[in-house]
């Protein structure tokens, strides 16, 4: 039952939410906390920099297939079902939760859990690294982009050349100097993962406490009835449920193998939060960054929850399958 039970990160979301619900930060100490929260993503796009080995990447980058594949169905497949599906999921939910969904579609997708799952899934994990951090990387520049051609195309305004150049300098810069700073620090960083992860989270955390204090103070909570909350479930539900398939049988039919399509699935299927909370504290200033950020939240259990069920599943067809090949034999 441990794999339907939020972990420790999510039940520290969740938190913070409610921290930012009774207790939240305005003023002076909304101005002190915001840029503390862009020195933490700074921070955090150092290290991914740094910790990413140039040499993996180089050498995973023969099976370009799979990783054109998986590239696609973050940045081509996601968009496409939120702008298809349209008249399905935007009654479910408010304009500003589903702007918050188009912006969920564009992003790139996670390192650590799509590699976990991959390992879990007895899949090609040289090519997971391989594919979700170019995902990552890419999705810096590729992420504001399609999320100017959605907004654009949506009727919600337009997003400014200013955001994106933000995107670059605060996200990219650091990430640029972190692949120089490489030679030196990189196997420090590597070693010490763990900060890694606690940068990662409390960033994350810092956004998020941020964005929602915010969007209390403008009445939140009033905005967001519980068959709304409902419905972004349900949109989220569905989303990841055409992508999980799509990747799976889409796999098939172009011939990959059955390592290869688990990575696919699990590279294809997942959207970055770790990405997505500072993307949107830069790409969507003005607007009620809250219910931007709400999707984002809620698919990312979901995708843990519906990901942990599915790699177990497909390990223990591949055991399965091996037993019954020595059997044979």
């Amino acid at each position: 039952m441990r794999r339907f039970l939020p972990d420790g990160f999510t039940l520290s979301l969740i938190a913070t939410v409610l921290l930012a619900s009774v207790l939240p930060c305005r003023g002076a100490v909304a101005g002190v906390f915001g840029v503390v929260t862009d020195l933490a993503i700074a921070l955090l796009f150092f290290l991914h920099g740094a910790k990413l080995s140039r040499a993996a990447v180089v050498a995973g980058m023969t099976n370009w297939r799979l990783h054109l594949t998986v590239l696609a169905s973050t940045f081509v497949l996601f968009p496409l079902l939120g702008l298809v599906l349209k008249p399905v999921l935007a009654p479910l939910v408010s304009p500003d939760l589903y702007l918050g969904i188009l912006f969920l579609c564009t992003l790139p997708s996670t390192v650590q859990s799509s590699i976990a799952f991959t390992s879990i899934a007895r899949g090609n994990v040289p090519a997971a690294i391989v594919s979700a951090s170019a995902s990552s990387m890419l999705g810096i520049f590729i992420t504001p982009l399609l999320v100017g051609v959605l907004i654009a195309g949506s009727g919600q305004g337009a997003l400014s050349w200013d955001s994106i150049g933000a995107i670059v300098l605060q996200l990219f810069v650091p990430f640029v100097a972190g692949q120089v700073a490489q030679r030196w620090i990189g196997g420090w960083v590597t070693r010490h993962a763990a900060l890694l992860t606690y940068v990662d989270r409390g960033s994350i955390l810092l956004v998020v406490y941020t964005a929602f204090s915010a969007a209390v103070l403008q009445g939140l909570w009033h905005q967001l009835p519980v068959p709304v909350l409902a419905g972004l479930i349900v949109v989220n539900a569905v989303l990841l449920a055409c992508a999980l398939l799509i990747t799976r049988y889409g796999s098939r039919a172009l011939g990959f193998s059955k390592e290869d399509e688990i990575t696919i699935v699990f590279c294809g299927s997942k959207k970055s939060l770790a990405s997505g909370v500072p993307m949107a504290k830069v790409l969507f200033a003005g607007h009620p960054l809250g219910l931007i950020v709400l999707p984002i939240m809620l698919f990312h259990q979901i995708q843990l929850m519906t990901c942990a069920v599915l790699a177990r599943r497909y390990a223990l067809r591949r055991e399965e399958g091996a037993r019954l090949k020595v059997a044979v034999r």
